[in-house]
């Protein structure tokens, strides 16, 4: 598979809400993207430059704009965060919360055709210019709508509740040490994103009491069975990261060593939940789709779950993590329980998962999150996650879903061996 490097990039302060500040969105990716280019000494002169030779593009994702801004045609809303990027081809890529990493796989593509040779992928969303009811309903538009979500108040946490039943029921689990494992999934998260300074819940208060107490006061039930600390936060952000051919990395960055995109992985399941579970009834995988696109990933980049030092998953309700445990072959199906309890997912653990925080304890504005993911892998590899950081991470893992487990992207990232 055709080399394609990660330079660098960039993201927002996901503790920021930038309509209180009476901030634009056009600030929030003005701030984020001229961070990015700062990292890699891209300048405004080089995109010009590289736009008259036809040679770099831009692949934004976003989920849902049109509702939460009232704004749509997104690519080409990148002309206004400044005129270098006049003329430069830029579209929106969505795929609901995989938004980001659909927009990476494209730009993959058109660097490894040998179309461009460096590509800006943006991930984007302001969640917080509703309230979080509102918000509820424009999220539950990544199920099928009409029969997962119309009429019904936050459908997103009620579908996971019910991939935890199913989880529950499927492997003949001990519901006490199934929810105590997710507890314990929240807190891992929660403690992680202490180390993070761009975490939205860095400085929040979060002990094991609160994420195993639930339906009180200060820890709700929000659907089913998980509660306000089973779920993933409200966020607005961007990250952008910068991908490149081998010609440019060894024309521009040459005495510098730079991480690979290995592998990767893309499946989709059936949209409906409960067509999910009829169709995987007979497999020993939940969720069997999510579970190829990691062999897929594996098989492209010639690796094992041995080789991999370090995962960022998709924790948007720790039912979710819990599932992506068995998925990545840390351990066999309906033994996830086995790896939470015995610290090997923890950061000091021998496959720490989300040192970031996750989407629960770093936050999830929608579109970026693979985005931010693909930046944080990144890091891991490049010894760049400072406080998070895990020692000698030489390949990374990350699973961004879409849905409910609908779209599955896997990507692995290396030191390129080479």
């Amino acid at each position: 598979m055709e080399k394609v490097y990660i330079l660098g990039g960039a993201q927002t302060d996901f503790q920021r809400n930038w309509s209180k500040e009476g901030k634009s969105v056009i600030a929030m990716l003005r701030e984020n993207i001229f961070d990015a280019m700062k990292d890699i000494n891209l300048t405004r002169e080089d995109i010009i430059q590289l736009n008259k030779d036809n040679k770099i593009a831009i692949f934004v994702g976003n989920f849902i704009a049109e509702n939460y801004l009232d704004q749509g045609h997104l690519g080409a809303l990148l002309t206004e965060v400044d005129s270098c990027f006049y003329g430069v081809p830029s579209a929106r890529y969505e795929a609901a919360c995989a938004s980001g990493s659909v927009a990476i796989d494209a730009a993959c593509s058109k660097i490894r055709d040998h179309t461009y040779d460096i590509a800006l992928v943006i991930g984007f969303e302001m969640m917080k210019t509703v309230n979080s009811k509102v918000g509820g309903s424009f999220l539950g538009k990544a199920a099928f709508y009409e029969l997962e979500a119309k009429d019904i108040d936050f459908p997103f946490p009620k579908l996971f509740a019910k991939l935890a039943d199913e989880t529950i029921k499927k492997y003949n689990l001990d519901e006490e040490r199934y929810m105590k494992a997710l507890s314990r999934i929240s807190y891992i998260n929660y403690s992680n994103a202490k180390r993070n300074p761009q975490a939205q819940t860095r400085g929040w208060y979060m002990d094991k009491k609160q994420t195993l107490t639930r339906n009180t006061g200060t820890n709700p039930i929000i659907g089913g069975r998980l509660a306000l600390t089973d779920c993933s936060q409200v966020t607005d952000g961007a990250a952008t990261i910068v991908l490149c051919s081998k010609d440019y990395k060894e024309k521009h960055y040459q005495n510098t060593k730079k991480p690979i995109i290995k592998g990767f992985g893309h499946r989709v399941a059936p949209m409906i939940f409960s067509e999910k579970m009829e169709e995987s009834k007979d497999n020993e995988y939940i969720l069997p789709w999510t579970r190829q696109a990691c062999m897929d990933a594996y098989q492209r980049a010639s690796l094992t779950v041995e080789d991999i030092d370090v995962f960022e998953t998709h924790d948007c309700f720790t039912s979710s993590e819990y599932a992506a445990i068995s998925c990545f072959g840390i351990t066999d199906p309906g033994k996830e329980y086995e790896a939470i309890e015995n610290g090997t997912i923890a950061i000091d653990g021998n496959k720490p998962i989300n040192p970031s925080g996750g989407l629960i304890g770093c936050g999830h504005p929608v579109g970026a999150s693979g985005v931010r993911m693909m930046l944080d892998i990144y890091k891991q590899v490049s010894d760049t996650a400072d406080r998070y950081q895990i020692k000698d991470a030489r390949n990374a893992m990350m699973l961004n879903i879409g849905g409910s487990a609908t779209t599955n992207y896997v990507f692995i990232v290396g030191k390129d061996e080479s």
